[in-house]
């Protein structure tokens, strides 16, 4: 599978709980489109938030964010990775 990073604007204030909440609402539908989110970032003061998954396509991807009442600005796909 391929992996995406997704962003989201205009999420200004959100807190840890907001976040957490939001992450889970993407895995509880994830397994429908073929995704697995793995990790979220947030920076509160710019309204931006990040997701990391893997999935088969960003439209997937697309789909599983709108469906959780949160659709991604953007979705980028990551073709290369270092640990």
């Amino acid at each position: 599978m391929t992996k995406f990073m997704d962003v989201h604007h205009g999420m200004q204030g959100i807190t840890g709980d907001q976040l957490a909440a939001a992450h889970r609402a993407d895995q509880a539908i994830e397994r429908a489109e073929g995704v697995r989110f793995e990790r979220a970032w947030a920076d509160p003061k710019s309204g931006t938030v990040y997701c990391l998954s893997e999935a088969p396509s960003a439209e997937a991807v697309k789909r599983v964010h709108e469906r959780a009442g949160h659709p991604a600005d953007e979705i980028h796909q990551v073709p290369l990775e270092v640990s």
